[in-house]
């Protein structure tokens, strides 16, 4: 397997561009929708992914988090999911944040970490607001090279790790599906899901 290169803020803007468009297309009751992320509606993940963009622009900035009982997507989902994205790519793209060091509950890491381990979180749940509101991202070559490189460091990062509470085991999947899948199956996402299953 060819190794790809480490990910770069420009990977990092592209997929939360085509998070923005993804969340454009969400209308009327799919935003209820069950997702493959079992106890999580299509709301919800959304939440949980602007949460997240907001904590680590917050960590690499030395801020407090936002509290976790805001209602953080209020009555604009689409525009909090756009300003969260902006803060994060101005946090990780501020002179050196790449190669410092940042302490957190998560622990110590460099700030090229910390957008690695922000990388496979975001991608797999693009994958799942796709997944449950009809859209696709299979055919965007470099989200897919990001896949693969996340799929590698994920691969490394979780193996051996214990993964209650945060993903289910590897699922099933055939090496010859895009590397978005992969990286959905390996974090534990069923790929055969549907709404219906």
């Amino acid at each position: 397997m060819i190794k790809n290169s480490q990910p770069s803020v420009d990977s990092l803007e592209h997929a939360l561009r085509l998070g923005g468009q993804l969340v454009e297309n969400i209308a009327g009751p799919q935003w209820d929708a069950p997702t493959p992320c079992s106890e999580w509606t299509v709301r919800e993940v959304l939440a949980h992914v602007v949460g997240m963009n907001l904590v680590f622009a917050a960590m690499l900035a030395g801020q407090r988090p936002p509290s976790s009982e805001t209602d953080i997507l209020g009555e604009d989902p689409a525009g909090a999911y756009a300003r969260s994205a902006q803060l994060l790519l101005d946090a990780f793209g501020a002179p050196g944040a790449l190669e410092r060091s940042f302490q957190s509950p998560m622990g110590t890491a460099t700030g090229l970490e910390r957008l690695q381990i922000r990388s496979y979180d975001l991608l797999a749940h693009l994958w799942d607001l796709a997944q449950a509101t009809g859209q696709q991202l299979e055919n965007d070559p470099v989200l897919q090279a990001s896949a693969q490189q996340a799929l590698e460091f994920a691969g490394g990062q979780l193996a051996g790790v214990e993964r209650a509470g945060r993903f289910a085991p590897p699922q099933p999947i055939s090496a010859t599906v895009p590397a978005l899948d992969q990286l959905a199956a390996f974090l534990g996402r069923p790929v055969t899901w549907s709404p219906n299953c």
